[in-house]
This record gives structure tokens, C-alpha cells and sequence, in this order.
């Protein structure tokens, strides 16, 4: 598959954070949707003391959830670690380990926030438009905002504020286990996001994207329970 932009890795923390600014302009907040056959989750993880970025792409057949195709790649770290600005470390292996399926996915789950982030464009949001693939972000832990209390059931959720702003939500995706942080990466609204979470999470807390990219990505062979 080719990528719609190009990215650059030359970059300073000051001119990423005017980069953000910009490119959030371009997120689009709703169903922007076709037809969803593969749905893939990304991993990244850093070797060698933060000096290697390795990601982990899986794609998956909707709605089946099984694997269809992946790809791993690596490449030098070049950019530090910011709070806030994640993103410019881990995007450019992620495109390049996009660049190499032979599918391309029709939503990206990523292993991460999209529009909860304190200018409204985390790794998801990133990810989405510098791809021009739909996005989805879906954290394990919060980064800002306040919600209300989940209920216990699947399937429960409260939106995520901040400022006021609804930035996404938190959602129970099995009964009595700790809800996930969903949000707007591109191209989906976040109820639709809500939906096909739920949808890729049939058995565990997280999505079978991401536990089959953290799988891939840990070097086990292609089976998983």
C-alpha cells in the first residue's frame, strides 16, 4: 500500500508542536467510512536503550478477527522522548511498516489516544492523517479529562471531558473489568468508534488488533488463545 503524505523525521520539538497545530485542522470528526473488511492494530516498542523503534503491524479480516496479514520493521529512534509528542517518535516506523502490506486497512485501532491529548492530535490522530486510513485511539490508561464513574457491564460508558469539550470516552468492554480510554483518531465519530471497539473486543478488555500486534511484536509464533 502507499501512503497518502509523506513524513519528515527532521523535526524539533518546537517545530512538532507547531506541526500538530496545524495538521489537527485536517482531523475529521466524523463517519468518513467505507466498506470495513480489515481492521489492523499497531504496536510499537523501542530496543537498545530507546535507540531502535520497532513496530508491529497485524491486520485482521472484520468481522472475523482473525489474522490475515503482518508486518514487523525497524528503524533508528529519531526522535526524544516528550510527553505530548509521542507521536513523532513512533509514526514514522508505523508508515513504514503500513508501506509494506500488501492489504490495506480499512480502520486503524492504535494502541494509544487520538483526540484525548492536550491539543487534540495524540499518535491516533497523527497516524490517521498522515495515512488517510480512519483511526480509532484506545488507551489503557487516562491522559486528561474527567468522566463519571463506568458501569460495571459491558458495554457501559461516560464521555471524557475537558474544558467542558466531550474528547472521548471512557467504555467497559467486558463486564467488571477496567474500561478503556476511547477517542476520535480520523475519519470515524466517537460513537462509531464506541461501536467497532466493542466490536473487536468480544472476549478480553482490549481489542484482538492490538493483543495480536503486542503478540507479533513480542516475537511469539501465530497462534494465540
Amino acid at each position: 500500500m502507499s501512503l497518502a503524505l509523506e513524513y519528515s523525521t527532521s523535526i524539533t520539538p518546537e517545530s512538532a508542536i507547531a506541526l500538530q497545530e496545524n495538521l489537527r485542522t485536517q482531523v475529521i470528526l466524523h463517519n468518513d467510512l467505507g466498506n470495513i473488511n480489515y481492521v489492523a492494530g499497531v504496536d510499537v516498542g523501542f530496543e537498545a536503550s530507546d535507540s531502535i523503534s520497532c513496530a508491529a503491524v497485524a491486520v485482521l479480516k472484520y468481522p472475523e478477527l482473525t489474522l490475515h496479514e503482518h508486518q514487523v520493521v525497524k528503524l533508528p529512534t529519531t526522535f526524544p522522548y516528550m510527553p505530548g509528542l509521542l507521536a513523532f517518535r513512533e509514526v514514522p516506523v508505523v508508515l513504514e511498516a503500513l508501506s509494506q502490506l500488501k492489504t490495506k486497512p480499512d480502520l486503524l485501532l492504535c494502541d494509544g489516544n487520538g483526540y484525548i491529548h492536550p491539543r487534540r492530535f495524540g499518535f491516533a490522530c497523527h497516524l490517521g492523517v498522515i495515512s488517510n486510513i480512519p483511526s480509532i485511539g484506545i488507551a489503557k490508561t487516562p491522559y486528561i479529562g474527567e468522566h463519571e464513574t463506568v458501569g460495571n457491564s459491558r458495554g457501559d460508558w461516560q464521555p471524557i471531558y475537558d474544558n467542558s469539550e466531550i474528547i472521548g470516552a471512557a467504555l467497559r468492554t467486558q463486564t467488571n473489568v477496567k474500561p478503556v480510554y476511547v477517542s476520535i483518531g480520523h475519519r470515524i465519530s466517537l460513537e462509531s468508534a464506541i461501536a467497532y471497539v466493542l466490536k473487536c473486543t468480544p472476549k478480553y478488555r482490549l481489542p484482538e488488533t492490538t493483543r495480536w500486534a503486542d503478540h507479533i511484536a513480542s516475537g511469539h509464533s501465530l497462534t494465540m488463545n
